[in-house]
């Protein structure tokens, strides 16, 4: 695994990655039939607005860039440090993502246990995510880094 320093985003640094991981955000939900293309850029901003009513002074919230030692920035992870569906003691991923031209060198598995240490640092004793079906590296990443399925949607599209 490489090196990895992670580090709490800066509120500077926050619109910015807020703006592209809520495209990211919209263009998963077109991808897997949610929402259509006109109306998903507005409905990923309600829902970020929804779950961050605060921006990036949202209780409970951490957000960590993930930096090689030189300081070049490789990704990103957003954290909420209590489960949004109430799942007692159990932190949620609400967001990870590592920047395209650092993909498949590690910095995945490297940025998902930076995450771990933060979470298990405050006292959390487990942590879960959400994964789109369409994105077999984070399911492989995932699953070779011990996390297992939970609940399971499957859909099946009658349009012909």
């Amino acid at each position: 695994m490489p090196e990895l320093i992670a580090r709490p985003m800066r509120e500077n640094e926050f619109a910015q990655w807020n703006e592209e991981t809520t495209r990211l955000l919209a263009a998963s939900h077109v991808a897997v039939g949610n929402w259509s293309s006109e109306a998903a850029p507005e409905l990923a901003r309600k829902a970020r607005r929804d779950v961050l009513p605060d921006g990036f002074a949202t209780a409970g919230m951490l957000f960590l860039k993930g930096l090689q030692p030189d300081g070049t920035p490789v990704g990103s992870v957003w954290l909420g440090l209590t489960y949004p569906r109430g799942t007692p003691d159990c932190a949620f991923i609400y967001f990870i993502e590592v920047d395209e031209a650092h993909r498949g060198k590690g910095y995945g598995r490297a940025l998902l246990s930076a995450a771990e240490n933060v979470v298990r640092s405050r006292g959390v004793k487990s942590l879960e995510l959400n994964v789109f079906g369409f994105n077999a590296a984070a399911i492989q990443l995932y699953e070779t880094s011990g996390y297992g399925v939970v609940t399971q949607q499957m859909r099946k599209s009658l349009d012909g």
